[in-house]
């Protein structure tokens, strides 16, 4: 699941993204932490990916249980460097969904 999440975040694929958000997910940009729907954290990542061009992401690690996984990966848009976290879980019964995604400037 990591997989297509990763090159949504490389590419800035807001859109294509979002399709893996819960309802009500935390998004966290940059120090700044929301609980958010899912429309609005879609406004918050573009904002994000406006100000800084997404150019590669790379996972460097996964782990998890069966109903929450994670994964930290290194985003570099417009020449900065971003540490991203992204928390999935599955309730019962349903698919992954993002629910907390942390992006942090790597200084």
């Amino acid at each position: 699941m990591f997989i297509p999440i990763g090159k949504y975040l490389a590419a800035g694929d807001v859109e294509s993204l979002s399709a893996w958000f819960a309802s009500n997910l935390e998004v966290s940009i940059l120090s700044s932490s929301n609980d958010c729907s899912k429309a609005q954290a879609k406004q918050v990542l573009k904002a994000l990916f406006k100000n800084y061009t997404p150019r590669s992401f790379v996972i460097r690690h996964q782990a998890g249980r069966e109903n929450m996984k994670y994964a930290l990966g290194d985003l570099n848009a417009s020449g900065e460097h971003f540490n991203v976290i992204v928390f999935v879980t599955c309730p019962s019964g349903e698919s992954y969904s993002i629910r907390q995604i942390t992006v942090e400037r790597i200084e």
